[in-house]
């Protein structure tokens, strides 16, 4: 066989790609693993503080009561609402992500030593929300950028954003538990906990290749090569630029919707779910107890993501969105008519059973809708829906069990989230029909 032989070249060419092929898996595969890591410790981070809130609040100058564990919670959630798609499109038009989750996740570990040096200092429970509006700022850099981040992996959309919820899910169940136990110590054991954990979760993500980085020099180098188009297709633009493009995907407002309905009942049970569960009135759990029964929602729902998410990839993202969503609702409720703990710790399970089931396929939807060059501003969206949820859910559900008492509250919250369901229901089909025999099945039905 000749040296020109094309057949010759043409298999080394084929041997070549597929090492390529085969490297950039493993590469994935390795960062898939670290972003998983990241994202679940900011979420440790986040959830430590929860269980702990009723003290933690007194300690930092409030009056006890749920209305200042709920405007503790609103002002963190207030700046993840306002800054999300602030670091999601400037990550886009900057073409770059990993120095900004870097910045963020030290950022919101240097606010949390200054929230428990405040009670040392003198100063009072405004000053503790001040910082805490501070710390949301910085903090959901890391989250959202992380999560950004995985959606630009190869491997599939649902198998990635499962990673993703599977990070938050065991993320907010370790929280829960270990925040419980460690609220018992000391109010502030949590906020230092949390510290230490963020700021590991900074060094971490100093450890990843920044694929959109790498996308922006790749797509250089074919420019100066006289690949004219690539530049349009790769770059985001400008900061506005990326933002428009973004907020005008056709359909990507129902993924948000649904962000929205599911987080403001994550935000209920963060909230009104520690004051129910430590009630008198109700069970009489202790901090450790009430973190360890939110842990009983969490470990599923974090369990059974990457399973569920790669489900989704399979049959469709309607039957996981709209069944999930159904049966959340009703696993919801549920847990505030339970008669007796042992009944309700375990639709607690169930809950988190059916949001592992839903979340995934909700966060890949917002990934099968945008073009990947605003994928950064896209996340940013849905982690601003996401946040308004959680706000909606302190909001709501504080008020709402202040004046009317548990029961009605975990009515309202499980009843909208099946009136999203229902009325979502068509749309959900046109965006993303049933693929294979459970998904026709589950669209057609």
């Amino acid at each position: 066989m000749s040296d020109g032989d094309p057949s010759a070249a043409t298999a080394a060419g084929g041997d070549r790609a597929a090492e390529i092929d085969t490297a950039g898996a493993a590469a994935d595969a390795t960062d898939r693993r670290r972003l998983g890591a990241v994202v679940l410790a900011v979420l440790i981070s986040q959830v430590l503080l929860y269980p702990g809130v009723p003290d933690l609040v007194v300690a930092l100058g409030a009056p006890a009561g749920i209305d200042a564990g709920m405007w503790f919670l609103v002002a963190e959630f207030g700046a993840f609402v306002t800054f999300a798609v602030v670091w999601g499109a400037l990550s886009d038009a900057l073409g770059t992500r990993v120095p900004l989750i870097v910045t963020g996740a030290l950022g919101g570990a240097a606010s949390y030593v200054a929230l428990a040096s405040l009670p040392g200092l003198g100063l009072g429970f405004g000053a503790a929300l001040l910082v805490r509006v501070v710390g949301g700022a910085l903090t959901i850099g890391a989250f959202s950028l992380s999560i950004t981040l995985l959606m630009d992996l190869r491997g599939g959309n649902g198998r990635n954003m499962g990673t993703a919820g599977f990070a938050i899910g065991l993320g907010a169940a370790v929280g829960s538990v270990v925040g419980g136990s460690l609220a018992g110590l000391g109010a502030l054991y949590p906020v230092y906990a949390g510290a230490v954990v963020l700021a590991a979760a900074g060094l971490l993500a100093a450890t990843v290749d920044d694929r959109r980085r790498t996308a922006a020099a790749n797509n250089s180098e074919a420019s100066d090569s006289g690949a004219s188009d690539s530049a349009s297709e790769t770059d985001g633009g400008g900061f506005r630029d990326v933002l428009a493009r973004a907020r005008t995907t056709p359909g990507l407002l129902v993924p948000l919707a649904f962000g929205f309905v599911d987080r403001l009942t994550a935000g209920f049970f963060a909230l009104v779910g520690v004051y129910y569960f430590q009630d008198p009135a109700t069970f009489g759990l202790s901090a450790a107890g009430a973190g360890a029964t939110l842990a009983l929602f969490f470990v599923p729902f974090a369990l059974l993501q990457s399973p569920f998410g790669a489900l989704s990839d399979r049959i469709g993202r309607f039957l996981p969105v709209v069944a999930g969503s159904l049966a959340y609702g009703v696993a919801t409720v549920g847990v505030g008519v339970a008669p007796a703990y042992p009944i309700a710790a375990a639709l607690m399970v169930l809950v988190g059973v059916c949001g592992a089931l839903m979340a995934p396929a909700t966060m890949a939807l917002v990934t099968d809708l945008v073009e990947p060059e605003v994928r950064g501003a896209a996340m940013g969206l849905f982690n601003v829906f996401g946040s308004l949820g959680f706000l909606a859910g302190f909001l709501v559900g504080g008020s709402a069990t202040g004046a009317f008492g548990y029961t009605p509250a975990f009515l309202a919250v499980g009843g909208l989230e099946l009136a999203i369901a229902l009325a979502l229901l068509p749309a959900v089909r046109s965006l993303s029909p049933g693929a294979g025999v459970i998904g026709r099945l589950g669209a057609e039905g």
